[in-house]
Order: C-alpha cells, then sequence, then structure tokens
C-alpha cells in the first residue's frame, strides 16, 4: 500500500463508478507494459516505472507511476518510450474514445496528470543539484512522500529500483549510487528493514 491524495482518492471514486465491472489486468515485477496509441493505462496496485531508450543505447528513468496515476503513449512524444513494472501490479486500461465521453473521468485524469507533471518537474529540478548526495537524497524523499508506507522506522518504499535504476533517473553512475546510499545508511538517514526494502527515516518538516 501507499499514501493516496484525496485527489487521487477521487478519482479512484470515480474509476469504480464508471469502470466497476471492467477487468484488471494483472502484470507480475518486471512485466513490460503494451503501449497503446488510443488508450491510457492507469495504475490501481503497484508501481510502473517509465523511461526511454537513448541514442547511446541507455535507460533513461523517465518518472514513476503508482496508484491512481496514469501513463500511456498518448501522455509522450518519445519514440522509445517503455513502462515497466517494479513489482506485482494491476493496470485497467481506458480508451480516449471513453474518457472523451465521460466528463468526470476527464476531469479526474486532469488531475492525476497535474500530479504526475510536477512529479517529472522535480526530477528535472534535481538534475541541477551539483552533488549526487543531493541528488539521491531529494529522489529517496520524494519517493518517499509521493509513495511510501508509513512504519515504525519511517516510510517504507515499497519498490524494486535498482541502483542502476537510481543512476539512470538521476545522470549518475551505479557504483556511485551504491556509494552514496551505503553513506546514508551509515548516517541513520536510510535504512532497510526485514524484507531488503528501503526505508527512508528522516524526512524534512513542512
Amino acid at each position: 500500500m501507499v499514501y493516496a491524495s484525496s485527489g487521487q482518492q477521487g478519482f479512484r471514486s470515480a474509476l469504480e463508478d464508471t469502470y466497476q465491472r471492467r477487468d484488471l489486468v494483472h502484470l507480475s515485477a518486471g512485466s513490460r507494459v503494451p503501449l497503446l496509441r488510443n488508450s491510457l493505462w492507469l495504475v490501481t496496485r503497484g508501481m510502473v516505472k517509465l523511461s526511454c531508450i537513448t541514442e547511446q543505447g541507455d535507460d533513461l528513468v523517465l518518472g514513476l507511476a503508482g496508484p491512481n496515476e496514469p501513463f500511456g503513449a498518448p501522455l509522450t512524444n518519445l519514440d522509445l518510450y517503455e513502462a515497466t513494472t517494479l513489482c506485482d501490479s494491476d493496470l485497467l486500461c481506458i480508451p480516449l474514445d471513453e474518457v472523451d465521453e465521460t466528463p468526470h473521468i476527464a476531469r479526474s485524469l486532469v488531475t492525476a496528470m497535474a500530479s504526475r507533471m510536477r512529479q517529472s518537474e522535480a526530477l528535472i529540478a534535481l538534475l541541477g543539484l551539483r552533488r549526487v548526495e543531493e541528488r539521491v537524497r531529494g529522489f529517496l524523499e520524494l519517493l518517499a512522500q509521493e509513495y511510501g508506507q508509513p512504519c515504525e522506522q519511517g516510510l517504507r518504499l515499497n519498490l524494486r529500483l535498482t541502483h542502476q535504476d537510481i543512476a539512470a533517473a538521476l545522470s549518475t553512475t551505479r557504483v556511485t549510487v551504491t556509494r552514496v546510499l551505503g553513506m546514508l545508511r551509515e548516517e541513520g538517514w536510510l535504512q532497510l528493514d526485514g524484507q531488503r526494502q528501503l526505508v527512508v527515516s528522516h524526512l524534512p518538516r513542512d
């Protein structure tokens, strides 16, 4: 489970009212999500990594889609755009013509897309930080605040992000990310729980 904002909860209610009989698509961790030109995907459970392949063949992480957040081919202009599940996930496929015909779904979708846009802007801002330590710390804070599950130690990230995934998102190397994560654990800012999940122990106060 992860936190869901009031806007996300409203989106979920709107979807349940309209698509309560629609079958969900279940994908196991590490599955590639087929991107359809005239349909959007909505995450109902789990997490999806959004990325693209650069001209050099590198995997560039563009963002994440968690519960009640949309993604899909109509929301990008990138040719080599990919979506991969980070954990076992349930997805809902929504044809664009149904969005056009359902005003309350369209309004809720705009709110959900705005949340995704804010996340993308936050990731871009992190890339402007000179110190990789600050980028990694900021990236984990962002994930914890948006998707973290409260636990005794802090906020648990129920995500299977590899060190390479974090490096790709922050324009650095896997070796550097591994070193920084080790440093954050040594200072107690970051922990590993019994299931080897990352737990962010200290977040800035609002």
